[in-house]
């Protein structure tokens, strides 16, 4: 027989670690643009790689960060401190799967 409560409990339960890991995640990635560091990967760094930007269009996103960040208000003070927040979201977030993986994995809890 199945059991409906249990069942529902981790249907919430995923629903609401998905919710709070992406939401971690994208405010790490909102806070480290705050703190001037742009997540643009140029495509020369993976030379392998399908790139989805042709060069020129990558240089120009590039362009366009950088005059972004160059007029940030923030003072340094509050740049440094948005980019520890942002990192320590990003700790979270693998702390959070962590735990998710410990609780999956019964060999784990001996």
């Amino acid at each position: 027989m199945i059991d409906w409560s249990a069942f529902l409990v981790v249907t919430a339960a995923s629903l609401f670690s998905a919710a709070v890991l992406v939401s971690l995640y994208s405010l790490g990635l909102r806070l480290l643009t705050t703190a001037g560091r742009i997540p643009l990967v140029e495509p020369h760094e993976f030379t392998g790689a399908i790139t989805v930007l042709s060069p020129e269009k990558a240089a120009k996103q590039l362009k366009r960060a950088r005059k972004a960040a160059a007029a940030n208000p923030l003072t340094p003070a509050l740049k440094s401190l948005a980019l520890l927040a942002g990192y320590a979201c990003f700790v979270l977030c693998g702390i959070a799967v962590l735990y998710g993986v410990y609780l999956i994995l019964p060999a784990l809890h001996r």
